[in-house]
């Protein structure tokens, strides 16, 4: 029998508000590190029918221009969108006790909250800002979208008739040859 081993992954997204502003310090080296928490709310019905709130706190650090980053333009109850992996740490505290903590170590943090520098959602990484989102995000505005009209390509059959009660899409595959 073949000795397959699973693939390691370790990938975790979540999405929330900061319980407090980012805390913020540099390592012995001068890294940056900031931490902070952020509370993901669930909302459910429970056997009564009665609606209930469920609420999440996750630990989160971002190191580098990242941890910079958040503690420019975080504060408490900023809207977030934090994607990284899980990570373990344990530390002894001054009594000889040991802490174990598990918490997010950030790739990559969307700001979800309009800022004054620049509109709309900006997305950060380890290595710095990556993108503006043009749109603003919390826009009530609903974007419709036309089907494109369906171009037959006389070098294939084609599989749909052209029926007025049907919605067709097309995705810009005509050019491919099945």
């Amino acid at each position: 029998m073949l000795n397959l081993k699973m693939p390691d992954i370790n990938s975790v997204m979540i999405a929330g508000n900061l319980t407090n502003n980012p805390s913020y310090r540099k390592t012995t080296n001068g890294t940056p590190v900031a931490n902070f928490y952020v509370a993901s709310n669930r909302k459910f019905k429970d056997s009564s029918g009665q609606w209930r709130e469920n609420v999440c706190f996750v630990g989160v650090v971002a190191w580098h221009k990242l941890a910079d980053s958040c503690v420019e333009f975080l504060t408490k109850g900023s809207a977030v969108l934090v994607e990284g992996e899980l990570q373990s740490r344990t530390w002894k505290n001054d009594d000889g006790s040991n802490n174990n903590v598990v918490e997010i170590k950030a790739r990559r943090i969307q700001f979800l909250d309009r800022h004054s520098k620049k509109e709309g959602a900006m997305i950060f990484e380890e290595s710095g800002e990556i993108d503006v989102a043009e749109a603003e995000p919390h826009s009530s505005e609903s974007v419709h979208f036309e089907p494109a009209p369906v171009v037959n390509d006389p070098a294939r059959p084609s599989e749909v008739t052209n029926n007025s009660s049907k919605s067709e899409f097309n995705f810009g595959f005509d050019n491919l040859k099945f």
